[in-house]
């Protein structure tokens, strides 16, 4: 297993299933970065607390709402001009890159917080997933579950 979240999120994320499983829970409402650190801390056996998801969700709230979901909607309202534009095109392919350079900050900033937290004290990632994922959870446990999975298999 990888030991930084970066590595870790893209490794899950290539599994199969999991960028639907993903995309399914983000168009509920939920936060991927959280996600894919939920999944982290699992793997790492760092034990859940509502008081351990309040610290990330403080700094991936934000972080989410005013600089990754901002540029998602301008790159997905670009999608069909682009089809029939190149150069906007290209600059949607430019927003994509800092659309994921955005996700990779977020990812750091979650990992910069769990530092200090104690490894291999749990063994279920089920509870980080839940908590991460809310109540988009519980409307696509389907999703869910798919990320749990190939979670629960190592990335």
């Amino acid at each position: 297993m990888t030991t930084d979240v970066w590595s870790y999120a893209l490794a899950l994320y290539a599994r199969t299933g999991v960028e639907e499983a993903c995309l399914d829970l983000q168009d509920a409402g939920a936060d991927v970065c959280l996600l894919l650190t939920g999944a982290w801390l699992g793997e790492l056996g760092i034990a859940y607390s509502d008081a351990r998801l309040a610290e990330l969700e403080a700094v991936a709230g934000p972080w989410q709402r005013e600089v990754i979901a901002p540029l998602r909607q301008l790159r997905r309202g670009w999608r069909l001009q682009a089809q029939h534009d190149e150069q906007l095109a290209g600059l949607r392919e430019q927003l994509k890159r800092l659309e994921l350079e955005a996700e990779k900050m977020a990812l750091s900033r979650l990992e910069d917080i769990a530092l200090e937290w104690q490894k291999g004290v749990a063994s279920d990632l089920s509870p980080w997933l839940e908590g991460c994922a809310g109540e988009a959870g519980r409307q696509r446990r389907a999703a869910l579950d798919e990320l749990r999975s190939a979670a629960s298999q190592g990335a």
